[in-house]
């Protein structure tokens, strides 16, 4: 049988050939939104494979864009524009120092008035498009000296971009850079005096926000159209700085928020779901999946106790671990030292990465718990605070010296090479990728890493 030959009118090729063209666009426009801390699903992974795996501060830098002030922001991508915080210090502000340490605790507040600042940057070019003063005046809390009052990143949901600065106050922006709303946040008492960091997290119209402090902590749900306040749950924590994760599984959608007295899941109307107990004195990373699991971490390196969990969908009620327990019916495996302390874990391709802040790197079989390889040293390695990414089979591992490890993303440990940046310019936010661009924020500039095209 001779295969059927179907000839179209030139109407029709064309209308099939827009069809195609705008399905290519709109896969090309995901493929470039970077729309929240550490991409979409919180995975900080690239998929485009053009994505670069060497630089330095000449080479495959495609634009820099100097930023004035200080923040640890994540950049965020939708569409052509680059969305960032910053906060500026009219008066003098103490430089950061690099790596752990004591002593960076700065209990009083600044006196000296500070612009909060929302940026919108051209990605193809790195020129500002505008920039938006949101608040101004004296900070009413102090912050840890190596933070900032931008810690948070910024969310967008293709129509505002939502910035929080932690006791200020929550403000949606058009992409024009209007004021759409804004939500005032009171300040509160931080732990040590360290300030605020958890990003806010969007889904289904909804905003969410963790605000756990040490005086009062709690969950609020916000209507992203307008700010309209929709829910808020009080907290039986402490000052932490985990971004939420929303967790869609199959089962049901939750949004996840790790503490220090307990992980605790929520329905998407605040209605607690499940908890379970057992993490450090204080939690940083984020949630992530893979393998259809949750995986929840917590390690400050003060602690013995620094666990990494496996979480099955479906819990109800109380799931804690009892005593001399590994796993129950849904904790699938758990490693009660595996957690790091600032950066987030990685899921790929069947394995989690952990990289931990002193300069070592751990991979783990995601369905099981077995340890692939367990604290290999990355040479000359310090100061880890931005969380590792993944792009083309390869794992990034950015240091505050803006030092980047580059490792093969397999069962055995193997260092490919490391690139370098401009080594006196200090490197903690996490990295964003949009389409065959990486956007790396320093201290004082942001770069667009991008292969030279001959």
């Amino acid at each position: 049988m001779k295969p059927t030959t179907v000839q179209l009118d030139t109407r029709t090729a064309a209308f099939v050939a827009g069809v195609l063209l705008l399905a290519c666009s709109q896969s090309l426009v995901a493929q470039t939104n970077w729309p929240q801390f550490r991409g979409p699903n919180s995975r900080a992974s690239g998929m485009d494979a053009g994505l670069p795996d060497r630089w330095s501060a000449t080479q495959n830098v495609e634009w820099t864009s100097a930023v004035a002030g200080r923040a640890w922001s994540s950049p965020i991508v939708w569409g052509d524009r680059v969305f960032l915080t910053t906060v500026i210090n009219s008066g003098e502000s103490e430089p950061p120092k690099k790596g752990l340490y004591f002593g960076g605790d700065r209990l009083e507040a600044p006196k000296t008035e500070h612009l909060w600042k929302v940026l919108c940057l051209d990605l193809t070019t790195g020129k500002v498009r505008w920039e938006k003063t949101v608040h101004r005046g004296a900070p009413q809390t102090s912050i840890h000296l190596k933070s900032s009052y931008g810690a948070e990143t910024p969310v967008t949901d293709g129509e505002r971009v939502y910035a929080l600065f932690g006791g200020v106050g929550l403000f949606a922006l058009t992409f024009d850079g209007a004021e759409a709303w804004t939500k005032t946040l009171e300040p509160r008492k931080t732990r040590y005096g360290w300030g605020t960091a958890a990003s806010p997290v969007l889904h289904g119209g909804r905003l969410f926000i963790v605000n756990d402090n040490d005086d009062r902590a709690e969950l609020l749900a916000l209507d992203s159209k307008t700010g309209k306040e929709l829910w808020r749950q009080d907290r039986d924590e402490k000052s932490n700085w985990v971004t939420p994760f929303v967790w869609e599984n199959g089962q049901r959608t939750e949004l996840v928020t790790p503490g220090t007295r307990a992980v605790r899941s929520y329905d998407l109307d605040g209605k607690l779901l499940w908890s379970f107990k057992g993490m450090s004195s204080i939690a940083i990373p984020t949630p992530f999946t893979g393998d259809g699991l949750l995986f929840v971490t917590s390690g400050y390196v003060g602690d013995k106790f620094r666990p990494l969990y496996a979480v099955r969908p479906g819990a109800s009620g109380d799931v804690s671990l009892k005593a001399g327990e590994s796993n129950n019916t849904f904790i699938a495996w758990s490693d009660p030292v595996g957690g790091p302390y600032n950066p987030t874990p990685l899921f790929h391709d069947g394995r989690i990465f952990v990289l931990y802040d002193r300069g070592l790197v751990s991979c783990y079989e995601a369905k099981t718990g077995k340890m692939l390889y367990d604290r290999e040293r990355l040479p000359n390695g310090f100061a880890f605070t931005s969380s590792p990414w993944v792009a083309g089979g390869k794992i990034f591992c950015l240091n505050e010296d803006g030092v980047c490890f580059v490792l093969r993303a397999g069962d055995k440990f193997e260092l490919l090479h490391t690139n370098q940046l401009t080594a006196d310019d200090m490197c903690m936010a996490t990295p964003a990728m949009a389409g065959d661009r990486l956007l790396i924020r320093t201290a004082s500039r942001v770069y667009s890493i991008r292969t030279s095209k001959p």
